[in-house]
């Protein structure tokens, strides 16, 4: 209430129902039967998740108005655009909003600037430029529309923001196509929380009337409330539904990696072993994927395959596992924290971060941890990555079996190994450093150049900055332990 006991004109995110509530028929009945047809179909890639869909609300109003923890400003280039969402954020936060964008000096296309909320309700803003479309351009555009919306979330990430609101970042103004914009805003979103979802506690989508429509028509594809829902929304979905953060798939990469790329020459008698229909491959038959091995040893010893058959018939496997891990349900391997995104190293290279002890070998499906690791890096891979691997603690039920590292080594694309600049591993002990020796000697190529063994983490740092990596808190108690007990007594000259 304001001082005259009027109510308060904006929205506390919490007092809106969510878009799994939307849905009168989620989990029904006749789900049940739905639930036991599909175990022999093909799943969406975008699986009914009662928990994602509790964080998501369509809500048609004034993005300004959201008491939340961030809001999104869509805007130009030098951040002065003037929008109806512009227009009412400017106008509600106050003349504190315009001295503090100046500092900022401008935000280029697909970045996100983040500034305080001053007088709104909600704590911060995130401004973000969309593209300007032109059909010609439309690949760039679908691009730059995508890195708004990521960038956006991972500034909340980062932030620990528990709460944002999303205006329309697509402004009429810069002509891009609702509906478009709308399938990569809904996946980009979708596929965050399917990685980040528990930094995030709250997703509002705030539209106009006019948007409304499109947004309602289009979020059953990405986010389903209920199996019967994932099923008939599975046809209306796009050819293209991005990578594995929901990031456009540029059109000369789906040509390169074509079921049928087109040549008759091309065609192998081995292919037809990898042309098996993806509806009858179950989480169980992964050797369905991969052809017939011996046979295809053979062909390659009788020198029969070329070097680019080899290519192209590895490149149809490894994408056969990259549909399978985007429709298959992977949350149990994803909830064990095992496998990360950090910050990034002293050369600006993503850093990704592997913790032993969260794998339990023993206890899991190793060709599903194959899959969720395909998930997580197909498109962490397109650029210069390194790993940092916490040996820390570790027992036998958490070492990796060098069949296990052979076949994720043989299965993932070139680009994985072309890209990767480092592995730090941290925390050896003789054994594994002997176990890596041999594997990186005898098993695989490329890589016994790129392993540091690390003893404590002020090593590491030389490489990568303390504030760049989430460290587990057994790591950094374990390497303070070790430390003190490696220190010079009080008043003893080493």
């Amino acid at each position: 209430m304001d001082p005259l006991g009027a109510p308060s004109q904006f929205v506390d995110v919490d007092t809106l129902p969510s878009w799994s509530n939307s849905c009168e028929d989620e989990l029904d009945a006749s789900d049940a039967a739905a639930e036991t047809f599909q175990e022999d179909t093909i799943r969406s890639p975008f699986l009914y998740n009662k928990d994602i869909n509790r964080k998501v609300v369509l809500w048609k109003g004034d993005v300004a108005l959201l008491n939340c923890t961030a809001i999104v400003n869509t805007s130009n280039e030098s951040l002065t655009d003037k929008n109806p969402v512009s227009e009412s954020i400017f106008m509600l936060a106050g003349p504190d909003l315009k001295e503090d964008l100046q500092k900022l000096k401008g935000c280029r296309t697909g970045e996100a600037k983040l500034t305080k909320g001053f007088n709104l309700a909600a704590r911060f803003i995130i401004h973000t430029v969309g593209p300007k479309y032109k059909s010609r351009y439309r690949t760039a555009a679908e691009s730059s529309l995508y890195s708004c919306y990521r960038n956006v979330l991972q500034l909340a990430k980062e932030q620990s923001m528990s709460s944002i609101g999303f205006c329309v970042i697509n402004s009429a103004k810069r002509g891009y196509p609702l509906e478009d914009a709308t399938h990569i805003a809904l996946r980009t979103v979708r596929r965050f929380l399917e990685i980040h979802g528990e930094t995030i506690e709250k997703v509002v989508f705030a539209v106009s009337e006019l948007e409304e429509a499109t947004y309602q028509k289009l979020l059953p594809l990405y986010f389903p409330r209920s199996l019967k829902e994932e099923s008939r929304s599975l046809p209306y979905l796009p050819a293209d539904i991005g990578n594995a953060e929901g990031e456009p798939v540029v059109p000369e990469r789906q040509i390169r990696i074509s079921e049928k790329p087109g040549a008759p020459e091309d065609h192998h008698e081995e292919d037809e072993g990898l042309g098996v229909d993806l509806s009858f491959i179950g989480s169980h038959a992964f050797a369905r994927m991969e052809g017939d091995i011996d046979k295809q040893r053979r062909l390659i010893l009788q020198g029969q395959l070329s070097e680019a058959a080899l290519q192209k018939q590895h490149q149809r496997n490894y994408n056969r596992w990259l549909c399978q891990a985007r429709s298959e349900d992977l949350s149990d391997i994803a909830s064990l924290k095992a496998l990360y995104q950090t910050g990034v190293d002293n050369c600006g290279r993503t850093v990704m971060v592997v913790v032993g002890r969260n794998i339990p070998v023993t206890l899991i499906d190793m060709d599903k941890a194959l899959l969720y690791f395909i998930h997580v890096m197909d498109h962490i891979a397109v650029k210069e990555y390194v790993l940092v691997y916490f040996h820390t603690l570790t027992s036998e039920y958490n070492h990796l079996d060098s069949d296990f590292l052979k076949k994720l080594y043989d299965v993932v694309d070139v680009k994985y190994k072309r890209n990767l600049k480092a592995v730090y591993f941290v925390h050896p002990t003789f054994r594994s450093k002997v176990s890596t020796w041999f594997f990186t000697t005898f098993s695989v190529s490329g890589l016994k150049d790129k392993i540091h063994h690390v003893d404590s983490l002020h090593q590491l740092f030389s490489a990568i900055s303390p504030e760049q990596i989430d460290f587990p808190p057994f790591v950094l108690e374990y390497d303070a332990r070790v430390r003190s007990t490696r220190s010079p007594l009080p008043g003893v000259v080493s």
